[in-house]
């Protein structure tokens, strides 16, 4: 996929996820699955029978959610069973542009900062301006290329 392809893709998975974002929701404090079934007025019998598993694992499997030690799969039977829908999403705390461009602004200013050392050990210091104007440039010559080794961390030359 190229940059201009990466760019709309990113767009029209932030218009699906901006909603998301604004929304709190905090799971009950003994699980999604328990509440569901008990304000259903469904007993862990009648739960595992739609299940398909048996009567004692229903226990097993409330406290598997609320510990997180549980599988999409049986969250996904369990809701299933309840006739709920199962909602899984990773929604990012900010915009994505906004995160690579922050992170472009990390890597850029490292950048920077190395060619400034450099250059005042050669006695070719530049001026703050033309630091901040070259921050920019690399930034935007971030973010228009390809975006793999955007997350790379960076390794600590001397070590």
């Amino acid at each position: 996929m190229n940059a201009a392809q990466a760019s709309v893709a990113r767009k029209q998975l932030e218009r699906r996820l901006a909603p998301l974002r604004d929304m709190t929701l905090v799971a009950p404090p003994r699980g999604w699955i328990k509440a569901i079934r008990e304000s259903l007025g469904m007993t862990a019998r009648q739960l595992a029978a739609r299940m398909g598993v048996a009567p004692s694992r229903i226990p097993t499997i409330e406290k598997a959610e609320v510990t997180g030690a549980t599988t999409l799969r049986t969250l996904r039977q369990a809701a299933a069973a309840m006739n709920c829908a199962f909602v899984y999403a990773f929604v990012p705390i900010e915009p994505l542009d906004d995160m690579l461009r922050e992170r472009a602004t990390q890597k850029a200013q490292k950048d920077v900062a190395r060619l400034d050392h450099t250059m005042r050990l050669e006695n070719q210091a530049l001026l703050k301006s033309d630091l901040e104007a070259e921050r920019q440039r690399t930034v935007e010559l971030i973010l228009a290329g390809p975006l793999r080794g955007l997350w790379d961390e960076e390794r600590d030359h001397f070590a």
